[in-house]
Parts: C-alpha cells; structure tokens; sequence
C-alpha cells in the first residue's frame, strides 16, 4: 500500500483504488471481498499501513455489462416511497444476477418498474442492500435513492433492522430459545456451500420455538432473528446445531417423510426506521400456501 494511505480506513482505501463510490466500497468490506495481507477484513474502518497488501474481489456485471429491464419478472411490492422499496419475494426468483444466473430475476424486474434504481449501490445488485436465497420466500427491503442505500446498508450493519424469519426444522431443541453464534464461511470441500468455520465471518441468529410436532414426524416451527446477514445464515446455524430446515437439500434437510421442493424458510416480518424520514416503519407477510399446507400436516 502506498505511503500516501498509511493510516486511511479501509473502505476510503477500496473507494480510491477501485474507483468505486464510498458506499459501494463499504458494501465490499461488509461482504468479505476485501483482504488485508492474505486475510478477509470486514471492519471499515480498519487503518491499513505502509506496506499493506489491500486485495479486492470487485464483482463485474454479468454479459456486457448491461441489466436489461425486464416488466414479466413479478414484483409484489408491498410498499413504497421516494427512497425505499420493501417487495415480499416469491420463492423461487433470484434477487440478482450471479454465476448461472443473467436474466429474469428480482433486479431485472425492479428496473422495469422503477428504472432510477440503476444509478443506486452497486452496478450489478442496483438497490440491493441484503439478500433472501432463491428458495427463501418473504420481504426484502430495496433502496430507491442513494441516501437511502448509504443508510440502509449502515442500518443494517448496525443490527438496527429488526428481520424475522419463520422456519420449520427438524427434531426439537431442548431449549425453547437460543442463540447460535458461529462464524460462517465457505466449505473447503464445496464452494458453492457455507459452512461454521473459524476463518469464517462472525455470524449470530437468535431463535424462539414456537410450537413441536411429532406426527407424523418430530418438527419444530420457530422464529429467527438475523443479529448479521450471511449467505445461507439460518440454514447453516440450525444445521449445525442438529435441527436442518426442512426441505433444505444443500443441508441436509430434505427428506422423504415430510417432502418439500425448498427450504421451509419464510422472511416473515420487517422493522425499522425510515432511513431518510425516521418514521418506525413495520411489514409483515403471511405464511405462503405451500408452507401453511406443510404446517397443516402436522400435529
């Protein structure tokens, strides 16, 4: 690292040698795709020195470059102001383009509908601030207005969005709440899965039961609640503690007494305050068909 940056933050240091804005370069760090000497710094305003090795994985827009607006992706939109965007998610649709993935996910759609979007975050997420997984249905919040994605990304690296998540796992905890606090990284032996790993990234979810079943098999339903927001967060801490969602296939949750064609895994709620306004703002989404129908067959 140049002498001139001895002593900057993290997140300048990615702005100015990426080219990239302050926000997107925060967004890098807070993703993990910044290392400092060999080793993945999550911390903004960690101060690099003289000598550093600063590496940045900067994602690239998939094909040429271009997001093409496409109106048939469907974009339940559940509200919606001059800064903020909260759409509750079907399963199934992607947020946003990635490997295999370059046409007709939730990104696509938003342009279509709301095109000053492209000019706000990142070129290729454009008013992505977090993310739900494919098969992960419920509401996920989007940014209209570049003040409001610099503030919706801090809020959230603050833990100030309150964002709940209905679950059904496997087995019964022998507590009926808890917390999981296991740092989350990639598997060595499949990269396209997340694992507990030392070397991962901190990582907290809190869960509450809300009641057990045990025909005709032994499920629990439960409420999650994100402290961070890690890819495959909640399916990788219940599977680590014995208690996979069911449907889960990538961990170990599908199986043949209680089918499921996706994770049983539902963004249910929503809570915080407006980023620009400051008014307390709350959404709810009520449990999909196919996941209610599950629920129905148990006792």
């Amino acid at each position: 690292m140049p002498r001139a940056l001895d002593g900057q933050r993290l997140d300048r240091v990615v702005a100015l040698v990426t080219g990239c804005s302050r926000a997107q370069a925060a967004a890098l760090v807070d993703e993990g795709a910044v290392a400092v000497g060999g080793r993945p710094v999550t911390s903004r305003s960690h101060r690099v020195s003289d000598g550093d090795v600063v590496e940045v994985e900067v994602p690239g827009p998939s094909g040429d470059g271009a997001l093409v607006p496409d109106p048939e992706v469907p974009v339940p939109v559940v509200h919606e102001d001059a800064d903020l965007i909260v759409v509750d998610k079907p399963a199934g649709l992607v947020v946003h383009s990635g490997a295999g993935q370059d046409a007709g996910t939730l990104v696509h759609g938003l342009l279509a509908r709301y095109p000053e979007v492209r000019g706000v975050g990142q070129e290729d997420r454009p008013g992505i601030v977090h993310r739900l997984d494919k098969g992960t249905s419920g509401l996920l919040l989007v940014a209209r207005s570049p003040a409001a994605y610099d503030a919706l990304v801090a809020m959230l690296a603050a833990h100030e969005v309150d964002r709940r998540y209905r679950a059904l796992v496997w087995g019964a905890p022998g507590s009926p709440t808890g917390m999981v606090d296991a740092p989350i990284g990639r598997s060595n032996r499949d990269r396209t899965r997340m694992a507990v790993s030392l070397r991962g990234r901190e990582a907290r979810t809190r869960y509450e039961v809300v009641r057990t079943f045990h025909e005709p098999v032994e499920a629990t339903e439960m409420v999650c609640r994100l402290e961070t927001g890690r890819t495959h967060q909640i399916r990788v801490h219940l599977a680590s503690i014995g208690h996979p969602v069911v449907g889960d296939a990538r961990y170990r949750g599908a199986r043949a007494s209680l089918p499921l064609d996706r994770p049983f895994l539902h963004a249910e709620r929503l809570e915080f305050d407006h980023p620009v306004t400051g008014e307390p703002l709350s959404f709810t989404s009520p449990l999909p068909d196919d996941l209610a129908a599950v629920l129905a067959g148990l006792a």
